[in-house]
């Protein structure tokens, strides 16, 4: 015990000596929260000052398109910006630069008209089909609306122009619903609809509420705090293998090993130290990551993380994910020839290991074919382990099948580190 105590000792003094492997392993995530954080919390909080500015270029300014204009403001997630009428192409383009908008719609002329056109001819037939209109409904393809153009900026994602995308097609089949009752009441009735059956049209839409789907029945709604704390903790505690696995290669090729065989102790001695020493690493990273989450975000106007009911589950957690991470990092260090390939192959693979587990790119945003790797990550099972915890208000005992594959996965990584260490005849 006492040469296991003096290993700890010796290993401690090292890591306080080692600046850089300081800062990649608590500056750096720390670093990565607040920033990854605050990019979210005003990417999916568009609103109030945060609404995404639409030019729009009203070549018709007649009653229907001014009806879609205030229809797309009253959305809430655009910021109106009025165009010329005339204005190229070139000069729209020039005017998304100036004003940082990512998107812009032209609305061509006689548009109105045209709507109003159309709506007549659906109105008659459909009125025919209840034998209530003995006109014919005009079938000229005059009628069909010229389409409305959106232009949109090429660094724009796919996913998220799609949503403003759909976003604007509700607005316009919004105004066109108002014009065909407005048409079908003025053609039973031979008098223009009153007002009142417009606002009532507006304001008895079927409302959603958003519920989310939480273990304990509580209704607190997840932030991006929630989401991203975890999930960089995690990237942090698996870096530990910039700092442990050079650490163990330094070992190995300074002689260590060789001294201690003349000594009545073993080099197992030495990896249990670091063991130890580094899971007390991870669990400093845990303490200082959710600490900024709920101490710090607040004041930089960043939404507070909100720790589990579980304090027993989640100290556990914690303490498997950084096992896991330290053994990991283990085994990459026995196998190494070199610093630099242990630094290397271990900064790579880390990375790697983060996009398959889901701290890069969401589990639900992943193609089938990636499903293997996502489940042979030991990220994705501490991921899982934490929302489980933190989103969906769970106890240890609700995520037991996710810290079970987790504690396979570290029997796994100690076999390998033990097949090194007897391979290159170290124990």
């Amino acid at each position: 015990m006492y040469k296991l105590w003096a290993c700890i000792i010796k290993d401690i003094k090292l890591i306080t000596r080692d600046w850089v492997g300081l800062s990649l392993m608590f500056i750096m995530p720390i670093l990565l929260v607040i920033v990854i954080t605050a990019l979210q919390a005003g990417t999916f909080e568009l609103v109030n000052e945060n609404k995404v500015p639409l030019l729009i270029q009203n070549n018709d300014n007649d009653l229907i398109s001014l009806e879609l204009e205030n229809t797309l403001e009253k959305i809430g997630i655009f910021r109106i910006i009025e165009l010329d009428k005339k204005t190229s192409k070139e000069t729209i383009a020039e005017k998304m630069k100036e004003t940082e908008a990512l998107v812009a719609i032209l609305i061509p002329e006689n548009f109105s008209t045209q709507v109003q056109h159309k709506v007549a001819d659906f109105t008659k037939n459909t009125l025919q089909e209840f034998g209530l209109e003995l006109e014919k409904p005009n079938q000229n393809n005059d009628l069909l609306v010229n389409e409305l153009t959106l232009y949109y900026h090429p660094v724009l994602q796919e996913s998220y122009r799609k949503n403003l995308l759909n976003a604007i097609r509700s607005a316009v089949q919004v105004v066109e619903s108002k014009q065909i009752i407005s048409t079908i009441y003025s053609s039973i009735n031979e008098t223009a609809m009153p007002d009142s059956i417009l606002n009532n049209f507006e304001t008895q839409q079927v409302h959603i509420n958003e519920i989310p789907v939480s273990r304990d029945g509580s209704e607190v709604i997840p932030n991006a705090a929630q989401h991203n704390v975890p999930a960089w903790t995690i990237f942090a505690m698996f870096f530990i293998i910039t700092s442990l696995g050079s650490s163990v290669v330094k070992e190995k090729n300074s002689g260590s090993s060789l001294r201690l065989k003349t000594l009545p102790t073993n080099f197992l001695i030495t990896i249990f130290s670091k063991q130890i020493t580094y899971l007390l690493v991870a669990m400093s990273q845990v303490f200082v990551i959710f600490s900024t989450g709920v101490f710090l975000f607040p004041f930089l106007g960043l939404p507070a993380l909100n720790i589990p009911t579980d304090i027993v589950g989640l100290i556990l957690v914690s303490l498997i994910s950084g096992w896991c991470a330290v053994s990991y990092a283990i085994a990459v260090g026995v196998f190494s020839e070199t610093q630099e390939q242990a630094n290397g192959f271990g900064a790579i693979s880390v990375v790697i290991l983060a996009a398959f587990g889901g701290i890069l790119v969401p589990k639900f945003a992943m193609p089938e074919s990636f499903a293997f790797f996502l489940k042979i990550s030991p990220m994705h099972w501490s991921l899982e382990s934490y929302y489980g915890l933190f989103l969906e208000g769970g106890k240890f005992s609700d995520i037991i099948n996710n810290v079970i594959p987790l504690l396979l996965i570290i029997i796994l990584f100690q076999l390998i580190a033990y097949i090194g260490l007897k391979k290159n005849n170290l124990i």
